[in-house]
């Protein structure tokens, strides 16, 4: 468990990330194309959540601005992934002002994420957000906790790494994060529940008392 009570989500590729970029700074190019293969579906599963069907344009442009700066990164394969995700944000967020509209809380498409069956607790809403269900719920959930979630989720961000992405404070996108994957967790368990009587599925999220947004 990480502070606040947010579990971390440990990458396990993270350490062939890091020596791939490593050996792109020094002009390999294959690395570089192993460090895109790595990065690439979580980059652009979060777009999709920023921009929606714009998000391969906006990853575009994003890896053309990373392989032009790669020479100034400095860091280890969990440190690239936060600063891909910065600079792919920062694209997105010039792209949503070009359209003069807002970022959208978090379209998905199914291939984004990858999880499995019904889960009802903060943990596991944690480690298995995939099902087409839990995508819906994603796009409820407010502005901040939806970009916390896909920070955390499908870019697998640790809560320090997606507070610098987000230019937030640790604990405010800890605390994020933490809301929106118990509002999650709940409306999954109470899906799957209901799942088991009817047909039907209830969306509303009651409130858990002592806890607010």
């Amino acid at each position: 468990m990480g502070q606040g009570g947010e579990p971390r989500r440990p990458q396990p590729r993270d350490g062939e990330l890091g020596a791939a970029v490593a050996r792109a700074q020094e002009g390999d190019e294959t690395a570089f194309a192993v460090a895109y293969r790595i990065v690439q579906p979580g980059l652009l599963g979060y777009l999709r959540g920023l921009v929606g069907d714009d998000a391969e344009d906006v990853a575009s442009d994003a890896w053309l601005e990373i392989a032009r700066d790669l020479g100034r990164f400095r860091g280890d394969g969990a440190g690239f992934r936060g600063w891909t995700a910065t600079i792919a944000r920062h694209r997105a967020l010039d792209h949503l002002r070009r359209q003069r509209v807002r970022p959208r809380a978090a379209r998905l498409d199914q291939d984004a994420l990858e999880l499995p069956g019904r889960h009802s607790t903060y943990e596991q809403a944690l480690e298995s957000l995939s099902t087409a269900r839990a995508l819906e719920l994603v796009r409820g959930l407010p502005r901040d906790q939806a970009e916390a979630v896909l920070l955390r989720v499908v870019v697998g961000l640790d809560g320090p790494a997606a507070a610098r992405v987000l230019g937030k404070r640790p604990g405010a996108v800890r605390t994020a994060a933490y809301r929106g994957l118990r509002r999650l967790a709940r409306r999954l368990g109470a899906q799957g529940a209901a799942d088991e009587r009817a047909d039907g599925v209830t969306d509303g999220d009651p409130p858990t008392p002592g806890e607010s947004g």
